[in-house]
């Protein structure tokens, strides 16, 4: 049995606060997008985690989809299986894909031995792997505040436009993004803003990570200025990075782009 696990993007990042244990309180908003890893378990004698496609350094114990499945079975004692993962959602590049692989993982399991699990059940076993990860339990767009863990459902559509994503050959850590971050409480709303039409929205919605980013990493700043000559109505960079994406309301091609970057169309 087989899943499909899907990226998502950050429409706007604010850091508001530095809390004691060293978590950060921040608001956002995820929004799914079609970039796809595929997870499968199948019957084994002995629980792995086989990985393909693009290269995940780490054994495969510390996988978040080895986490899921050893998080399950202590509670449901379902037989061991194969856990194989073809990775295409780019590494390093604020998309989820780790924490979607692990929700849709918990979802192929509770498919396939009838564990009965509801929504909320779900979201409680991804949440214990990762802020985010509850997110893909539903997999539709959130209003994300606390640690980013905790969600508010919105109504957003972006299908009328056509989204892009470039990821520039750079792996920006998360530890390393935040280590540069001066946390500030945001007077705008972003339930509000992203309510607006969207060509309002390069003037009002940021991500607070790009600063201290562009500085280090020129080259992901340089995308995104690309994005915006091309035509994008919005574009911003997702999570801490390295991932920036352009929101067209027309059918777009960067050849230009594409010679150093990974470009993905039609998200």
């Amino acid at each position: 049995m087989l899943a499909f696990a899907n990226a998502k993007i950050n429409i706007g990042l604010n850091v508001t606060e530095k809390l004691p244990s060293g978590y950060h309180n921040i608001e956002t908003v995820f929004y799914p997008i079609k970039i796809h890893d595929v997870v499968e378990i199948t019957d084994a004698q002995l629980i792995s985690c086989k990985v393909a496609g693009i290269d995940i350094e780490g054994n495969p114990e510390d996988n978040l989809c080895y986490k899921a499945f050893r998080l399950l079975q202590k509670d449901y004692n379902f037989p061991a299986q194969q856990i194989t993962l073809l990775k295409q959602i780019p590494i390093g590049a604020g998309l989820g894909g780790g924490s979607s692989d692990a929700a849709h993982l918990i979802k192929v399991i509770d498919q396939k031995f009838n564990l009965g699990l509801s929504v909320s059940e779900m979201e409680q076993y991804a949440a214990q792997l990762g802020a985010d990860c509850a997110f893909f339990i539903q997999n539709k767009p959130v209003y994300a505040y606390g640690k980013g863990d905790q969600f508010m459902p919105l109504t957003l559509d972006l299908s009328a436009y056509n989204m892009v994503l470039v990821k520039p050959e750079i792996h920006v850590s998360t530890a390393e993004a935040y280590a540069g971050m001066i946390p500030q409480a945001s007077d705008a709303n972003l339930i509000e803003l992203v309510q607006q039409p969207l060509e309002h929205w390069k003037n009002h919605i940021k991500n607070d990570f790009e600063r201290m980013v562009f500085e280090q990493y020129p080259a992901i700043r340089d995308v995104k200025n690309a994005l915006y000559r091309a035509g994008a109505l919005y574009a911003a960079m997702s999570g801490s990075g390295s991932s920036v994406y352009g929101i067209f309301d027309k059918t777009i091609s960067l050849p230009e782009l594409e010679q150093e970057n990974k470009v993905y169309y039609n998200l």
